[in-house]
């Protein structure tokens, strides 16, 4: 992986482990998924809210090691409003989750 990549792994609907990268390219996020590790990697054209909560926590560890612009937290995080209004901050992206906003 190289610079501006930031890799995890989770598992697919049918329990298999998939290996996810995200990939920064300008402004933009670009996700890819493959099953074992001499596959090719697939674009992953609507990554899940559950890549883009990893892709933040990957952004944030970065960040507090500097190797990723602290600027850059905060832009990933509005991507994820946008693209799931739902989500707040203390959900942890999976589905049937409670999000932390519950005001108690």
């Amino acid at each position: 992986m190289g610079r501006g990549e930031i890799s995890w792994v989770r598992r697919n609907e049918e329990g298999e482990k998939l290996q996810i990268y995200a990939h920064r390219e300008g402004d933009r996020w670009n996700f890819y998924a493959r099953l074992r590790r001499y596959d090719q990697w697939e674009p992953l054209e609507q990554p899940p809210l559950e890549d883009w909560v990893e892709l933040l926590d990957g952004v944030r560890r970065r960040a507090n090691r500097r190797l990723i612009r602290p600027e850059e937290v905060p832009r990933v995080e509005q991507l994820i409003r946008e693209r799931f209004p739902e989500w707040s901050e203390g959900s942890s992206g999976e589905p049937g989750s409670a999000g932390a906003g519950d005001g108690t």
